[in-house]
């Protein structure tokens, strides 16, 4: 018989039990719009409407606990809840780290954060800045856990020393394969915090179980955790086409399928990147079905200018949850385009995430590996495999220790 699926928030809710060690205590909550109960109230509602427990602060991340900011680097303002009489603190304003004054205001942190998988995500950075403040300043942290829509799998390079960022909270690859609650048991480790830490774990998560392979599909709600994160499908290919934030092409924002395109551009033939992707390396297409289509962005890169695209379906029969690699298929892309248009000015020379000195690519990739073998002409995929596949193989390794569900 299978488990009903509760989610840390659902179990924290339903069993008072769980809740005595926060009698008396002074609650704050880190949430955004997907911070949900299984009716979908907030979470802020419904910790709020707990008799026993007492909420006296409130935070959000990037993008705001309302997640009203559409764009990166668009800030929140602190506020006073309307409804609660609390104050909410932005994550994502003045500061990116909780300050003396905003730990006053509690003992206990609750976080309650939907992440996607992906290291560039920024609610796991905050996350490990919490902790890390927590670690400073006496107070506790508790983790309702919430799924890893992505799931299990792992892709990537690895962050190198030196290229930790807001975009780089660690030492993991793009595509990490734990949840929230597994991620501040690792930092904690890596970071070697003393910090009192607890995860209320979800029940009935199987990470490996189709349809969803880590988002329970049927059972559950997609509510976006940020503005451009709309469904099932962005998420799961967000680890490749997230680096199309650090390049000119446009990654569908201004349209209703942000971060499911490979890239979108008025001056490249989409057909042809295609052909060359399919020469180049046909075994990293694999999991998911390609078409060549257009859009027009209403607004940020290319608007109001027709791009031709091509759009990843990673859902229904063309999606093999084993197969599937975004972050390679992404790397393919850009390495086709630099094949067929060897000047096209592919990487965006912009400050991104508040970093100035380093190229968004770099960045977001956490060192230049993969910048540089895209523009290197004698790289090929086989090279680039046989570095990243170290780098995979030992990310599995190490976070077998953090594993929460099996």
């Amino acid at each position: 018989m299978t488990q009903k699926l509760l989610f840390g928030i659902d179990r924290l809710l339903a069993d008072p039990e769980l809740r005595r060690p926060l009698a008396g205590r002074r609650l704050a909550l880190l949430a955004h719009p997907a911070s949900v109960t299984a009716d979908l109230t907030h979470s802020l509602d419904a910790l709020a409407a707990l008799p026993d427990l007492q909420l006296s602060a409130a935070f959000g991340p990037q993008h705001g606990i309302k997640g009203d900011k559409q764009d990166n680097m668009v800030e929140s303002p602190d506020f006073i809840d309307p409804q609660h009489g609390i104050p909410i603190f932005s994550l994502y304003g003045e500061v990116r780290r909780p300050t003396a004054a905003m730990l006053n205001t509690f003992d206990v942190l609750l976080v309650d954060l939907q992440d996607l998988g992906c290291r560039i995500y920024t609610f796991i950075t905050t996350l490990r800045y919490v902790l890390e403040a927590a670690a400073a300043h006496g107070k506790s942290v508790w983790v309702l856990d919430r799924p890893n829509p992505a799931g299990r799998p792992v892709e990537g390079f690895t962050l190198r020393a030196g290229w930790e960022s807001f975009v780089g909270a660690g030492p993991m690859p793009m595509r990490h394969g734990l949840t929230m609650g597994e991620l501040g048991h690792w930092f904690i480790a890596q970071l070697k915090l003393d910090v009192d830490y607890q995860v209320v774990t979800m029940q009935g998560w199987q990470p490996h179980a189709a349809p969803g392979y880590g988002w329970p599909l049927g059972e559950r709600t997609w509510i976006n955790p940020s503005p451009n994160a709309p469904n099932l499908s962005m998420a799961r290919a967000y680890a490749g086409t997230v680096l199309l934030e650090g390049t000119t092409l446009s990654e569908g924002r201004g349209t209703t399928r942000p971060l499911e395109f490979l890239f979108g551009a008025p001056d490249i033939d989409a057909a042809k990147v295609l052909k060359e992707m399919q020469a180049l390396a046909p075994h990293w297409l694999a999991g998911c079905k390609l078409r060549v289509c257009w859009f027009e962005p209403t607004f940020h890169k290319f608007q109001g200018q027709l791009c031709q695209a091509l759009q990843i379906h990673s859902e229904g029969p063309y999606y093999d949850h084993a197969a599937f690699t975004p972050w390679r298929l992404q790397a393919l892309a850009f390495k086709a385009i630099r094949r067929l248009y060897p000047d096209y000015p592919i990487w965006r020379d912009f400050g991104y995430e508040y970093e100035f000195d380093r190229l968004a690519i770099d960045l977001i990739n956490g060192s230049p590996l993969l910048r540089q073998w895209v523009d290197d002409p004698a790289a090929t995929p086989a090279d680039l495999e046989r570095a990243v596949l170290a780098d995979e193989s030992l990310w599995v390794a190490r976070r077998e220790a953090f594993l929460l569900y099996r």
